[in-house]
């Protein structure tokens, strides 16, 4: 994976004809998948998808009169700074909603890249045309908030409330779910097996803290933000080990108290408090059904449990 930073100005006219092509695919994807029942927003992304497609013959343009016809395969995930998309437009039925979502948060990432690239362009030519790029996809961006007329009337704060989501709520969901869920095997595991709650408290301190800074370093070194606006790379990363650290201790706390039945106790039901905070979080930022995030969260829980369970008692 290469530093954005160490691109040639070819390379950066082929990244950018890559992300076009794969931005109009999507909008295409879109279109398509909104057509049965939101006709009318699906003919909006229809109308990004020929911009798009306008954008990449402007690109292409350029790029045959300085480097000839061969375009070297540059993709996204290939240079550093960008984030894995959610593949939204493989799910059908597609929800406006989330879709909306997305197409904000790919035009915000592929207006940073244009400005980050204009500002390391030499060529008069090539800096003027990703400047005008940038501001293009600036416009998109708005035109994403506004195709189910229903965005905010106050376009900072809606700015504002995505960055929000981009650089606490999703670090620090991916920590709490990871605390929450994953430390279950190894306490209950050590209550079941010792019978001893100040031995069981020390493991799950252990497991909570280990995991807490594990899961940090990962999301710092996952991404470094220049390009996505996910903000500093060690803020969200203090984000995700605090919130995963949170998540084991929470549980781990009842096994200060010496009777070990209940303390057991009392951790269950902290553990139901917690995956119904994990439930509802994503329920509100990442626009996933109440029904379905309680599902799946309950029972990757009941999974891990009944491993320290089985583990424990063996």
């Amino acid at each position: 994976m290469r530093p954005f930073e160490t691109l040639t100005e070819q390379e950066i006219l082929a990244l950018a004809i890559s992300l076009e092509e794969e931005d109009a695919r999507i909008y295409d994807d879109f279109a398509t998948g909104l057509r049965e029942h939101y006709p009318e927003q699906a003919e909006k992304f229809k109308e990004l998808r020929h911009e798009e497609d306008g954008h990449r013959h402007r690109l292409l343009d350029l790029y045959r009169r300085r480097f000839g016809d061969h375009v070297p395969l540059i993709r996204r995930q290939d240079v550093r700074g960008f984030v894995r998309r959610r593949p939204v437009w493989l799910v059908r039925p597609l929800g406006l909603k989330a879709v909306l979502k997305e197409a904000e948060l790919m035009e915000l990432e592929t207006k940073r890249f244009y400005e980050a690239a204009a500002r390391r362009a030499t060529d008069a030519g090539l800096r003027q045309l990703l400047g005008d790029l940038a501001e293009e996809e600036r416009r998109h961006a708005h035109t994403a908030e506004h195709i189910a007329e229903a965005g905010l009337s106050d376009e900072e704060s809606a700015r504002q409330k995505r960055l929000f989501v981009l650089q606490v709520v999703q670090p620090g969901l991916a920590g709490l779910m990871d605390g929450s869920v994953s430390t279950l095997a190894p306490l209950f595991a050590a209550a079941f097996a010792t019978h001893n709650s100040w031995q069981t408290f020390l493991v799950g301190l252990a497991a909570s803290l280990g995991a807490g800074i594990s899961m940090g370093f990962a999301e710092a070194l996952s991404d470094d933000g220049s390009l996505t606006g996910r903000g500093h790379p060690w803020a969200r990363g203090l984000v995700c080990g605090w919130m995963t650290a949170l998540g084991g201790v929470g549980h781990s706390l009842p096994y200060l108290i010496g009777n070990v039945r209940t303390a057991t106790a009392i951790a269950v039901a902290v553990v139901l408090v917690e995956l119904g905070v994990i439930s509802w979080v994503r329920h509100k930022f990442m626009d996933t059904p109440l029904s379905s995030a309680v599902v799946q969260v309950v029972l990757g829980g009941l999974l891990v449990f009944l491993v320290g369970i089985l583990i424990g008692s063996s």
